[in-house]
């Protein structure tokens, strides 16, 4: 087992060690301005929206906080099918051709499996793709209240079964899958690894990146008493996003803590140090260590839930990004 901690804060990662708040947390200056401007932004919150009301407001705040998209040479979407119909895909790289079989870096969007979708990741995957220097396909499911649990999963595994194949419509031969995602895309990326280690792909998960990811849940846990409210996602906004997914407690594909890890691929577990849904991840890397994984664990100390999303707004998020990214090129050049 390999354990690597890396970041702007370091924990230790061991069962049931306390993470109750006893001062004031540090919030960053640039994160601090942001979320005064947000709070004194009026308007209903996204708990008391319209469903095609929280969907745009997703969109134009992504739209606002986060830095223009990268002009990059291949951006082109695609469709793959799914068990309910052809899945929107979205399919990104750096290089206009590659030469010989390539990772092949598959993205979820975050949103709460409610309101994302590949519009609201756009400048992010050009980010990503532009960083890592491989070709990156971004992952459109179905989305609740209309397609509730476990649609969504279902679609995001069939779509990276897909990518696995090097379909010709891909035009790269893939050696192997790096699954990443943010928030509910998180959990997908989880639970797709855990589906594809009992049942594997055309070719490998190479390295799985869940970003603030819900893995355990939240409800009761030291991080949403603390940042429950006041810290862009909110314990509303997260009632919300679990009364329309409606995911099974006792299913491992609703809340991938309860299943098995000792399968768990090379993992990347990245949180927010002022998330409420912080402690979940910690649990999640808790459990991999616990399990003889290779995990490294990064925490981006004064910063919320989505910094990768807030980068124009928060410019500091910037930098974290890159030590994600720097983190998956070290494991990916160094593996078990």
């Amino acid at each position: 087992m390999r354990l690597e901690v890396w970041g702007t804060l370091a924990y230790r990662v061991r069962r049931g060690e306390s993470t109750t708040m006893t001062e004031t947390p540090y919030i960053r200056p640039d994160m601090k301005a942001f979320l005064d401007m947000m709070a004194a932004a009026s308007g209903p919150k996204l708990a008391d929206m319209t469903l095609a009301e929280a969907r745009q407001s997703y969109i134009v705040m992504h739209g606002i906080a986060d830095r223009p998209a990268r002009a990059l040479p291949v951006i082109r979407d695609l469709a793959c099918p799914g068990p309910n119909g052809d899945i929107p895909l979205r399919f990104y790289d750096a290089r206009e051709t590659r030469d010989g079989p390539t990772p092949v870096v598959v993205f979820y969007h975050g949103g709460g499996f409610v309101i994302g979708d590949l519009d609201t990741h756009h400048a992010l995957c050009t980010e990503i793709a532009a960083l890592i220097d491989l070709p990156l396909v971004a992952v459109h499911y179905a989305r609740a209240p209309e397609a509730p649990f476990p649609a969504a999963i279902l679609d995001c595994e069939a779509a990276t079964r897909w990518v696995a194949s090097s379909p010709a419509d891909l035009g790269r031969t893939a050696s192997g899958i790096i699954t990443i995602g943010d928030s509910a895309g998180g959990n997908a990326t989880v639970v797709v690894g855990q589906m594809l280690a009992a049942d594997p792909a055309a070719v490998p998960v190479l390295l799985q990146v869940p970003l603030f990811p819900l893995v355990a849940d939240a409800n009761g846990s030291a991080s949403m008493a603390a940042f429950s409210e006041g810290f862009l996602l909110t314990a509303d906004t997260m009632g919300f996003f679990d009364a329309a997914y409606a995911a099974d407690r006792a299913d491992p594909r609703g809340f991938p803590i309860l299943s098995d890890h000792s399968a768990a691929p090379p993992t990347i577990v990245v949180t927010a140090s002022l998330d409420p849904i912080r402690d979940s991840g910690r649990a999640y890397a808790n459990a991999l260590v616990d399990a003889g994984r290779d995990v490294v664990f990064l925490e981006m100390r004064g910063v919320t839930h989505s910094f990768t999303n807030l980068r124009q707004m928060v410019p500091s998020t910037q930098t974290d990004l890159e030590r994600v990214i720097a983190a998956m090129k070290f494991m990916l050049a160094n593996p078990a």
